[in-house]
């Protein structure tokens, strides 16, 4: 420990005749905000405990519509029922040793306090993974430079071509460009959802628009990052995007609550004594799996600062 400066001729006590002292509380950590709740739906999560469980989801089919003719014998169509498995195929881990000395001499409950961050990194880790591979399973009608089911020219970007997302341009990239894309996919207006890196939401909200459309409040933005709501979209903050290589292009997504399906589970928590040294070892594990149910309802948007 570093003491104050002294004189050449007097005598330093730091670490000696003065003690160090250990704060009561640790040091606040902050944490990336994690909004996978707000955007996914998780209505298969009850059905799945363990890693490698599987839950498959029947998909409801199209039914054939045809003219009407007078007189005509009907013909019965047989409905073709398609599934799609949500498979519980990833998992999460962390463990850390507590020493039985080193807890008995502090008096910060720092057992608990590491417990809470390895669940919270689990989350942010697991957020992370997620978005770094949906991108890749959105229709093909819903991404890249020719995107729109119905008129094929709106640019949604590409990694070598990103669309350049400005204050002055913002909210016609958001109306103009992905609402219309869900639009011409026939996607319901409500629980439309956006996710955006800081520096855009900063555009947004610099934008002419500003707080008249922008009309999330402290409490909310601070809970889930949602930010407010432009056209039918509610606006999310997140840090933990994909970025490709080299950090030019950031992988935005935007879509319906019913497109992306995602399930967890906390199989373990637990604390147990070490068997070769005086301590307590903690462990956690969470299992989890996701899935594009319907590729249509999300879209990807490739932006960048310039």
């Amino acid at each position: 420990m570093a003491g104050f400066p002294t004189l050449p001729a007097s005598a330093s006590f730091s670490g000696s005749m003065i003690p160090t002292i250990w704060a009561p509380k640790a040091q606040i950590k902050f944490y990336e905000r994690t909004i996978l709740n707000q955007i996914a739906n998780t209505n298969y999560e009850g059905q799945i405990s363990k890693y490698g469980a599987t839950v498959t989801i029947n998909k409801t089919p199209d039914i054939t519509v045809s003219d009407y003719i007078e007189g005509e014998d009907l013909d019965y169509e047989l409905p073709s029922v398609t599934t799609v498995d949500l498979v519980i195929d990833k998992g999460l881990k962390y463990a850390f040793r507590v020493p039985d000395v080193s807890r008995k001499q502090s008096i910060i409950e720092f057992m608990d306090d590491w417990s809470d961050d390895g669940a919270k990194q689990l989350k942010i880790k697991m957020e992370r993974n997620i978005y770094a591979d949906i991108y890749t399973d959105v229709s093909s009608d819903n991404t890249g430079a020719s995107a729109g089911k119905l008129s094929g020219d709106i640019n949604l970007g590409a990694a070598s071509a990103p669309v350049v997302f400005t204050t002055a341009n913002s909210i016609d990239v958001i109306v103009e460009r992905c609402s219309v894309v869900l639009d011409e996919q026939d996607i319901p207006d409500e629980d439309r959802w956006m996710i955006l890196p800081a520096w855009a939401c900063a555009r947004l909200k610099n934008s002419d628009l500003k707080d008249a459309s922008l009309t999330g409040d402290g409490k909310s933005t601070v809970r889930t990052g949602f930010i407010g709501m432009i056209d039918r979209f509610k606006i999310y903050q997140s840090n933990v995007l994909y970025i490709t290589t080299g950090d030019s292009a950031t992988s935005a997504l935007f879509g319906h609550k019913s497109a992306l399906t995602f399930a967890s589970q906390l199989v373990i928590n637990e604390t147990m004594r070490a068997e070769k040294s005086f301590g307590d070892l903690v462990r956690g594990l969470q299992v989890y799996g996701y899935k594009v149910e319907k590729d249509d309802a999300m879209g990807h948007l490739y932006i960048a600062k310039s």
